[in-house]
């Protein structure tokens, strides 16, 4: 099996960690290929990028030229795009903000949501709302780092314990990595908290490889079916912005 994980932004670094986490997640006899789009933000952080990144994710899996894949993992946490790669591709898709909260309602009654900036946090409410998953959500709270600051391991930890004790002063039993760049974290937060840590990565792979070996993949019947034939333009790079 096969998966493809999206970066949400340029960053090959970034790329890089997500791929790492996402193979020490999947199952023997699965082979995790990273994907980094060729333009957009170099981090993803407010709407604008989020925006910019759906369409660089899917122009990349749109030209994409590699060996086949089974499904798709979205590693963009509260970013667009999902619904719309869901049309573009015939395989599974997964999104990480999914993934974490539908895993973290199998753990607890409520969870809470430990993320980047504080800017960011209206975006994630609105992504886990869409996916029907938001009413179970007591929380989403900003650890003030931006994403291209989380490579520092320490600072990342202490910023993500103080926001993870507001989550769970909100009552959250359960709390979600709230970005792919925290992905690895949970082990080291884990026991320090006494409570649930759900990676994205690790479970929108875990997911993705279920979907596969059950045959499942995405309906056509209605919301995602296929895109209209017409001619559609998918602009040239004009350079940063």
């Amino acid at each position: 099996m096969r998966i493809v994980v999206t970066n949400c932004n340029t960053t090959q670094e970034m790329t890089e960690e997500i791929v790492r986490g996402a193979r020490a997640a999947a199952g023997p006899g699965t082979t995790v290929t990273g994907l980094t789009p060729a333009w957009g933000p170099e981090s993803a952080e407010g709407w604008l990028d989020s925006y910019l990144s759906a369409a660089a994710v899917m122009d990349a899996l749109r030209t994409y030229d590699g060996p086949a894949y089974d499904a798709v993992v979205m590693a963009g946490f509260g970013e667009h795009g999902r619904e719309g790669v869901r049309e573009l591709v015939d395989v599974p898709v997964v999104d990480i903000t999914e993934a974490a909260a539908h895993l973290a309602c199998l753990l607890g009654r409520r969870y809470g949501v430990v993320t980047t900036l504080e800017r960011s946090c209206g975006q994630i409410e609105d992504s886990l709302e869409t996916a029907g998953v938001g009413r179970n959500c007591v929380a989403v709270i900003g650890t003030g780092l931006g994403v291209l600051e989380l490579g520092d391991g320490e600072r990342t930890e202490s910023a993500f314990l103080a926001a993870a004790e507001r989550a769970r002063g909100a009552g959250a039993e359960v709390l979600v990595l709230g970005c792919a760049g925290m992905t690895g974290l949970q082990r080291a937060v884990g026991e320090k908290l006494g409570v649930p840590v759900v990676d994205g990565v690790g479970a929108a792979v875990r997911l993705a490889e279920s979907l596969v070996a059950l045959g499942l993949t995405t309906s056509r019947a209605g919301s995602y079916a296929k895109p209209l034939p017409k001619r559609r333009t998918w602009g040239p790079s004009r350079g940063p912005a």
